[in-house]
């Protein structure tokens, strides 16, 4: 596997794939590997002739200069981890060589779902989430990038970002990686002390109800995000931020859902901020799709 920080030799081994004839698969990652990255990287290996992994600690999307530098590095070991799945090539640069000029003068405003949910509780992230990945699929070129439906709002967000501005890039979802009790695999479940990720759990408790209740014909929102609060706020260590129910294509939230539709919750255990989120079961769509087991220990 090629390790590079360069921006021109990772487009070069890019394009060098492209014209050898090969599909160019880009998972794009902000390191501390784990099972969820995992699952898109065997993805992008199972459909693509050359796969690529970048790890960059995006400034842009952090709130404060702390909560940046507190984030993990490990780069030894997601090479080593990207290595084992078999990447091709790992892009890992540094701040000064995404962002040569001190940080971009030009950024790529997310547009009015940017400020809702998790762009209400994270004011600007959105738009240094989309920036970096704009640049990273100016570098890359056309391929395909494989996204976590964990992050919902992103993947909603990256896929209007490519659809508006004509980006040549198809973009690949895939499934939420659960624990055998439903946690959906995060870096962030390293900070939760052992009573904080038994309580943790109540996140998928609260959406599988949720998706319980529409499979027995309910259809109000209302009274689906109250079961949803309710079950969350049952539990003591849990402080709830938001729980939301929106359509899957316009991500606007109808008084009555009437297309599939998407629960999202956030909450803070103790000092750590989960999400997780679940497509609700739809005549004609099949199960709930990202809670199944095949979705879990990303078997």
């Amino acid at each position: 596997m090629e390790v590079t920080s360069s921006p021109d030799q990772f487009k070069q081994a890019m394009d060098g794939a492209r014209a050898r004839g090969e599909l160019v698969g880009l998972v794009p990652t902000m390191g501390d590997l784990h099972e969820g990255h995992a699952l898109l990287i065997r993805s992008a290996r199972d459909a693509c002739g050359f796969v690529a992994v970048s790890i960059f600690v995006n400034p842009l999307q952090f709130g404060s200069r702390a909560d940046l530098d507190a984030y993990p590095r490990r780069l030894d070991m997601d090479r080593a981890m990207a290595s084992a799945l078999g990447a091709d090539v790992l892009f890992a640069p540094g701040e000064a060589e995404m962002y040569p000029d001190g940080g971009p003068q030009v950024t790529v405003d997310p547009g009015p779902l940017g400020g809702r949910l998790e762009g209400a509780s994270r004011p600007s992230h959105f738009r240094g989430v989309l920036t970096v990945v704009a640049k990273l699929f100016a570098l890359a070129g056309p391929c395909r990038a494989y996204f976590g439906e964990k992050d919902a709002q992103q993947l909603a967000l990256v896929r209007r970002m490519v659809h508006d501005l004509n980006i040549p890039v198809r973009v690949v979802a895939c499934p939420t990686v659960r624990a055998a009790d439903g946690l959906a695999v995060s870096s962030r479940n390293a900070r939760l002390s052992s009573r904080e990720r038994a309580a943790a759990c109540v996140l998928f408790d609260s959406l599988s109800t949720a998706a319980a209740l529409v499979r027995r014909g309910e259809r109000r929102s209302d009274l689906l995000r109250a079961e949803m609060a309710r079950r969350i706020g049952a539990e003591p260590l849990a402080r709830l931020d938001y729980v939301a129910v929106v359509d899957e294509e316009r991500w606007e939230e109808p008084s009555v859902i009437e297309s599939p539709s998407r629960a999202l919750v956030a909450a803070r255990f103790g000092e750590t901020r989960l999400i997780d989120n679940l497509l609700l079961p739809w005549p004609g769509e099949g199960s709930m799709q990202n809670s199944d087991v095949s979705s879990r220990s990303g078997r």
